[in-house]
């Protein structure tokens, strides 16, 4: 695939369908400079987003946290979603929706009067891990950790959000390993990169409060397969210490979906029947 700036197709700018090659911005642009911006990733499966209008809400609550309200509705939003597809001419497709401070008479920190601009593209995207969704994932362990809500709005799916994300995830890359694992600014374990983590011990799931994460969608989701399975499921804070007594382990994410995970540091997991089943029904659930 040519690189992310050279491809055909459309995407979505502030109301229209832009070639892909002219979907531009300012290199004054403020998000670019001070991290005004909120994103989505979605999946499309069959032709159908999964989730379409929980992600679209989200993307606005997002805008609200960062002071940075998006002049269209969860309506507009879905069709713009709907449009770039169709444009595209796909129906299995990762669907990114972008809202940011454009450019405009300000280029300090406050900039009140800078347009917030939005945009929606996608393209298609296989398994976010590669092999490791079906063979387990391995991860590092961050030296980075999640910060505490009183510093950033950690309920943003914010782009500042995911510098520490970056780092993190080159260094883990530079070790052979898929991904790293963050714990949060108390020593509690939080999450990965771009994805919650579940963990399972003598049958019952154990997943991270989402106190001073993302509390992601798929996180959700997955949490209501589990219980209707009868599973019981406890999100509570976790400490590292526990990582050796967890016989299984799994990610989820749109991009990761349900990926599981064979090693975080020096702990090792099963890819056990739990983990592989609720990954099985969750790619039903999705393409249903």
């Amino acid at each position: 695939m040519a690189g992310y700036d050279d491809r055909d197709g459309f995407i979505w700018m502030d109301g229209q369908l832009v070639e892909w090659r002219k979907a531009q911005v300012h290199i004054l642009t403020h998000a670019l400079h001070y991290a005004s911006s909120v994103f989505e990733g979605e999946r499309c499966y069959n032709g159908k987003i999964f989730k379409s209008t929980e992600h679209s809400q989200r993307l606005l609550k997002s805008g609200e946290l960062l002071d940075m309200p998006i002049p269209y509705t969860v309506e507009q939003i879905n069709a713009a979603k709907e449009a770039v597809l169709k444009a595209n001419g796909l129906t299995d497709a990762y669907v990114r929706a972008v809202a940011f401070r454009g450019a405009g008479d300000e280029m300090g920190v406050a900039s009140l009067g800078n347009p917030v601009r939005l945009a929606v593209a996608c393209w298609t995207w296989g398994a976010y891990y590669g092999d490791a969704k079906f063979q387990g994932a391995k991860l590092d362990i961050a030296k980075w950790k999640r910060p505490s809500p009183e510093t950033i709005p950690t309920a943003a799916k914010a782009a500042g959000l995911y510098m520490i994300c970056t780092m993190s995830k080159h260094a883990a890359q530079a070790k052979g390993c898929s991904d790293a694992l963050f714990f949060d600014y108390r020593g509690y374990v939080a999450e990965a990169t771009g994805a919650n983590i579940f963990f399972v011990k003598d049958g019952e799931v154990h997943t991270p409060l989402p106190d001073a994460i993302l509390n992601g969608i798929t996180r959700q989701t997955v949490i209501g397969m589990l219980r209707a399975k009868g599973i019981t499921v406890h999100e509570r804070h976790i400490m590292p210490a526990e990582l050796e007594t967890f016989q299984q382990c799994w990610l989820t994410g749109t991009a990761a979906e349900v990926t599981p995970v064979g090693q975080i540091g020096d702990y090792t997991f099963e890819v056990g029947a739990l983990t592989r089943d609720i990954a099985t029904e969750y790619e039903a659930l999705v393409r249903s």
